[in-house]
């Protein structure tokens, strides 16, 4: 079973597919990559049609208890990212069911 996907192996695939150079695939990976972060911290939101949604959300600080020792702490505020695939996407996956 597969765990993660890395990004030379996306390269390498790509490099595959298309006959460009890795350098060129790996320069256009990166550039794909930094376009939907700086979208995402610009508008919290980044719509790829027939894949899926990236929403950038804040969540508020809150009091967490680790629960081996159950000592109260302080979960400071942050951003986060979630994703929520497309139907299409979906029913991709779903369709060998």
């Amino acid at each position: 079973m597969r765990i993660n996907l890395t990004k030379k192996e996306i390269i390498n695939s790509i490099h595959m597919q298309l006959g460009f150079s890795k350098k060129i695939t790996e320069n256009l990976l990166e550039d794909f990559l930094l376009i939907i972060l700086d979208e995402l911290i610009k508008n919290s939101k980044v719509k790829i049609p027939k894949f899926g949604t990236f929403i950038l959300r804040k969540k508020n600080s809150r009091i967490g208890r680790n629960p081996k020792t159950l000592e109260k702490k302080i979960i400071s505020e942050r951003n986060v990212i979630l994703f929520k695939p497309s139907k299409e996407l979906r029913k991709f996956i779903n369709k060998n069911d």
